[in-house]
């Protein structure tokens, strides 16, 4: 089918996901063709380096054909198979034993749904029937940090607290809270030891407000993605860990994003030693070939509903849950990241944030934060007050479809901040091109009249 026959149907039929409806109508679909490693090929043959790994999710990388080896002879063998009414299958059996084995401390127990928001949403579930076989249903209260992400479903997305995912919605719910975000780089505490004492503070005194006995968990992101891709101090995600645990509340890491290699080790909780009560993946376990995400608990936490429970089913499940070809994938690319993927995204992370640092000294850069291959770029008007690029410039758009000019895929947030989530798999040289087209669009950008007309 010609192209501009895909972008006429596109635009009378295809609901795109986070879009204006209206603005996407006019600009039309960029329609993708083909990819392999970290490039991807458009419908009019331009090869451009993905930046963002689809959507921070092809960690492995595109094109690798054992995942889709284990993809087609699994849907040969058994295409699908309910956990329903006791039934299972091998595949979904093995990975939660694996993921099991691999995961901090005793999260033992893995439920499987099919991305990053139900994964969310299913822990909310678990979390209000926990504390209901507590004899505690009156802890109902929820708490997450301003600029998350926590999904867009309903009652995910009034987790997250970012105001696109709540206006027209009808969210947050009153039962879900907020504490400021720990955002160094527009914090007005000045060290790394103030901002996690801050958190801290802030934390307890939210939980005093709401009441002790009521609150039931405390949601965060080891870094924050959607929010701008906001890097916490050393220390702060240990210290709101250990406050959650004196305050008998429990502590949900979403690691969405952060796992499976995306800021070095498997899961980003290792980097600080946390184990969390419960915790989220999706995205990056198979790294976006197929749909899957997952729910890990911790044994006292499927201990409590298990006994809570008891001869009766505990009321949640989808029909797609443990699906055995996404399982089948998910296991592939875990033997991909341990073959070689980890390391390499460990030393290409590195690459990646010696070289975005070089650009620290251009005009319009504020900040560059990151941890291995998950990194920003800030970009200001005025270093001094830390000024955003003007809202009338539509800077998400302008500067994303700056860098797909220049071959690049990057998340462009309407802040003005570029996102990086390179695929683990690229090499040296793919890494330096990466920076050197981001520092081209910048330079392009440092052009522009109305940047050059606030620009201090």
């Amino acid at each position: 089918m010609l192209t501009n026959s895909l972008v006429e149907l596109d635009r009378q039929h295809l609901v795109h996901p986070v879009s204006s409806f209206r603005g996407h109508e006019a600009r039309g679909v960029r329609v993708l063709r083909s990819a392999k490693g970290a490039t991807v090929t458009d419908s009019e043959g331009r090869e451009l380096l993905d930046g963002f790994a689809g959507l921070w999710c092809v960690n492995a990388g595109y094109g690798h054909e054992s995942v889709v080896e284990a993809a087609a002879d699994q849907m040969r063998k058994l295409p699908y198979a309910t956990g329903y009414f006791d039934l299972g299958a091998e595949a979904p059996i093995r990975l939660a034993a694996e993921l099991a084995e691999r995961s901090p401390g005793d999260l033992n127990h893995i439920y499987f749904s099919l991305g990053g928001s139900d994964a969310v949403d299913s822990t909310i579930r678990f979390i209000r029937y926990y504390w209901h076989a507590k004899g505690q249903p009156q802890r109902d209260q929820f708490i997450s940090v301003e600029q998350g992400y926590h999904g867009s479903t309903s009652m995910g997305a009034g987790l997250t607290a970012l105001p696109g995912f709540h206006e027209g919605f009808g969210i947050p719910y009153q039962w879900q809270h907020k504490i400021s975000s720990h955002y160094a780089y527009r914090n007005p505490a000045q060290t790394a030891e103030e901002i996690v004492a801050a958190s801290v503070a802030e934390l307890r005194a939210k939980v005093a407000e709401i009441g002790e006995d009521k609150v039931a968990a405390f949601y965060v992101e080891p870094i924050q993605g959607s929010g701008g891709i906001l890097v916490p101090p050393k220390g702060w995600m240990k210290a709101m860990r250990d406050a959650c645990a004196e305050l008998e509340i429990l502590f949900v890491a979403d690691e969405v994003i952060t796992a499976f290699g995306r800021t070095g080790p498997l899961f980003a909780c290792e980097d600080e030693g946390i184990v969390p009560d419960l915790m989220t993946t999706a995205k990056g376990l198979t790294s976006g070939y197929v749909p899957m995400g997952a729910v890990f608990m911790r044994d006292h936490v499927y201990e409590t509903i298990a006994d809570g429970a008891g001869a009766k089913a505990v009321g949640h499940g989808f029909t797609y849950s443990a699906h055995p070809v996404s399982a089948a994938v998910a296991l592939e690319v875990l033997y991909l990241y341990e073959g070689g993927l980890l390391e390499n995204g460990r030393k290409a992370g590195a690459r990646l944030m010696a070289g975005l640092e070089t650009l620290r000294d251009h005009p319009l850069v504020g900040d560059v934060r990151g941890r291995g291959m998950l990194a920003a770029v800030e970009l200001v008007t005025d270093k001094e007050q830390k000024t955003p690029l003007p809202a009338s410039v539509q800077p998400a758009t302008r500067l994303f479809d700056r860098a797909w000019e220049q071959g690049l895929i990057v998340r462009s947030f309407p802040q003005g901040i570029f996102g990086y989530a390179p695929p683990l798999c690229c090499t040296e040289a793919e890494i330096d091109a990466i920076v050197e087209r981001t520092r081209t669009v910048l330079d392009q950008t440092l052009e522009d009249p109305e940047i050059r007309a606030v620009l201090r």
